[in-house]
């Protein structure tokens, strides 16, 4: 452990206590690379192990030993833990940021999506409707919508047919792998008709109007139902009205194409889906997206659509993202108003966009972000800000950026190819700018993942276990009931002395951004892992490959920092590979501007995806 030390053991000996976290020497910390034991089962192996973890007799002995070969008795219950608990993230107060402008949150979404839009640089239809064989860019942004649609150049109509084509082929592809889970093609006609009208009057609502949008089925999109991509939750659940995020959008014109494909739940971090059938990664379609937001970035990722809303307690929107190519905003946790998503009453989650450019994002950000009235009694926001990227200051603030990077931690990757390629996006940005890179030391990163398990384990089983109690354990998938087990058998215990590691690593990394403005890392520690065949008709239960995907992206959900992943190259195997940026409470905006200078220098690392729908010129 980072910081414990221990007295002799016998009888009426001390228990080891961690060493008080002010008190910790963190130049003395050595890295460790977590070792994780945990089987990797499909198929018939999966159904007899979960047979074994639901019996009422073995049960407990088998999540008692895969607990303690992951050491968590140890950390949990044997270790005195001298920090009271933190059963949320806390944040001392946080300096203005420099280069920034106010959207105020009570304003309108489309006053503030504006308000936004004025400090983008300067939109130049010449360099994005050329007439090159091979145009310099992968991706249409929002902006390009909109010039096409104010130009006549198409309309929201005639796009939306090319959606609808898109969208079925998959639908009917065999195997299955559906995007969306649920889609009504006649309501998308409807809306973007409605969209064309007010074009064709000369009035549409905002810049987002007839820009089409997924949404993550775990997240309330009315009159759609919301199954959280399990096969009975909308018997259980009515969708009366839009989550608060999706009526922000709706208020803008947006146009909804369904609610995408996701992890049953979102319990897993493959993406992997019996029930519907299991998206599959454009740039390879035998591998996973990645999850647990899968839909939402496979339809981004393969031009289908600018936009999704995804939600991320545990990388759910950044592991896709990165997989996938496109860019992935995890904002601070409380940013977002979080009624009418499945995941509402967690310490973890937040809802946020998977776009194609760093741009969209924060049109997107500024249009869903405010937060809901208790947050700001008990999280005290700092004022909703994006980046001033008009300023003539803006080079020179990137210049004084201090970026933070664990060497070790940084390498600690399945292939050395992801961390260079990452390393080479950040030397980039510090030969362009001048910005700076700062070597850091995070202790106890093993107590943050045990710590990260525990609180987004039992939130999860507290808001099932009713359902299970009523006799629906059968109707989830095997890997759910899995990791429903295993989450099951987590004690109070388990859970307040997680809440005491939460202060502990919140202050490790208070220290860090002392020193630091942002931390970097890759945003994996593999590259988009192959589907095994025999996963697609009854799913998997791989802890190995899931600590893999997420290595580097606990931090932001157990402290609810804001984070991006941005695309910066491809392996030898052409599987993109994202590089992440985490920035300090609240600090979205400054962490909008670094990402949008490392995703100008990388632009032309970034290649098209195998499967890809040109939906605006098609």
């Amino acid at each position: 452990m980072g910081g414990s030390n221990s007295t002799g053991r016998g009888k009426g000996a001390s228990p080891p206590a961690m060493t008080p976290v002010e008190e910790v020497d963190i130049s003395a910390v050595r890295y460790k690379s977590p070792t994780l034991q945990a089987p990797h089962l499909t198929g018939f192996s999966l159904r007899a192990f979960l047979w074994l973890m639901e019996s009422s007799l073995l049960g407990p002995l088998i999540t008692s030993v895969l607990k303690s070969q992951n050491n968590m008795p140890q950390m949990l219950q044997q270790t005195l833990i001298p920090e009271r608990p933190m059963y949320y993230p806390e944040y001392p107060p946080q300096d203005p940021e420099p280069g920034v402008v106010l959207v105020e949150e009570d304003r309108h979404p489309v006053e503030r999506v504006h308000e936004a839009l004025q400090y983008l640089p300067q939109y130049d239809p010449s360099l994005r409707w050329t007439t090159e064989e091979k145009p310099p860019f992968l991706y249409w942004k929002i902006r390009d919508f909109a010039h096409a649609y104010r130009s006549g150049i198409t309309t929201p109509s005639i796009v939306a047919e090319h959606v609808i084509a898109g969208v079925q082929e998959w639908n009917n592809k065999k195997p299955p792998m559906p995007m969306l889970i649920y889609f009504d093609a006649d309501d998308l006609r409807k809306q973007a008709e409605d969209s064309t009208k007010r074009f064709e009057q000369g009035n549409p609502i905002s810049i987002l109007d007839g820009v089409f949008v997924a949404i993550k089925d775990d997240i309330d999109c009315f009159p759609y139902p919301t199954k959280g991509a399990t096969t009975f939750f909308d018997q259980v659940h009515t969708v009366k009205k839009d989550a608060v995020c999706v009526a922000r959008l709706r208020k803008c014109g947006v146009i909804f194409i369904g609610k995408a494909n996701m992890h049953e739940l979102g319990l897993g971090v493959t993406g992997n889906n019996p029930n519907y059938g299991t998206a599959r990664n454009p740039h390879s379609i035998d591998r996973y997206t990645g999850g647990s937001s899968s839909g939402p970035a496979s339809l981004v990722s393969s031009g289908l659509c600018s936009v999704a809303i995804g939600t991320d307690g545990g990388g759910s929107v950044r592991i896709p993202s990165a997989l996938c190519g496109i860019v992935g905003f995890k904002t601070t946790y409380g940013r977002t108003d979080m009624t009418g998503v499945l995941c509402d009453s967690g310490t973890v989650e937040v809802a946020s966009p998977l776009v194609s450019s760093v741009e969209d994002a924060m049109l997107v950000y500024s249009a869903i972000a405010g937060s809901r009235p208790m947050d700001k009694l008990t999280l005290r926001p700092s004022p909703l800000c994006v980046p001033n990227l008009l300023s003539p200051d803006n080079s020179n603030i990137l210049g004084s950026v201090k970026i933070g990077k664990y060497t070790e931690w940084f390498h600690d990757v399945s292939d050395r190819e992801i961390s260079i390629t990452c390393e080479d996006a950040l030397n980039l940005l510090c030969s362009a700018f001048g910005c700076q890179i700062e070597e850091i030391i995070l202790p106890e990163l093993e107590e943050m993942r045990t710590a990260h398990v525990v609180s987004i384990g039992s939130e999860s089983f507290t808001d099932l276990n009713p359902h299970y109690k009523a006799g629906r354990r059968s109707e989830f998938t095997l890997d759910t009931r899995t990791s429903l087990a295993l989450f099951g058998s987590f004690t109070a215990t388990d859970y307040v002395a997680s809440q005491s590691i939460r202060r502990r690593i919140m202050h490790y990394h208070m220290e860090a951004f002392k020193k630091v403005d942002v931390i970097a890392t890759p945003t994996t520690g593999i590259t988009a892992p192959k589907i095994p065949p025999s996963a697609l008709k009854s799913g998997e239960s791989d802890y190995v490959v899931s600590a893999y995907l997420m290595r580097f992206i606990i931090a932001a959900n157990l402290l609810g920092l804001p984070a991006i992943t941005v695309p910066v190259g491809h392996d030898k195997q052409g599987l993109p590979i994202g590089l992440q940026l985490i920035g300090r409470p609240w600090g979205e905006a400054s962490l909008l501007r670094v990402a949008s200078a490392v995703e100008e220098l990388c632009l032309k690392k970034r290649n098209r995806p195998s499967t890809f729908y040109d939906i605006l010129k098609a």
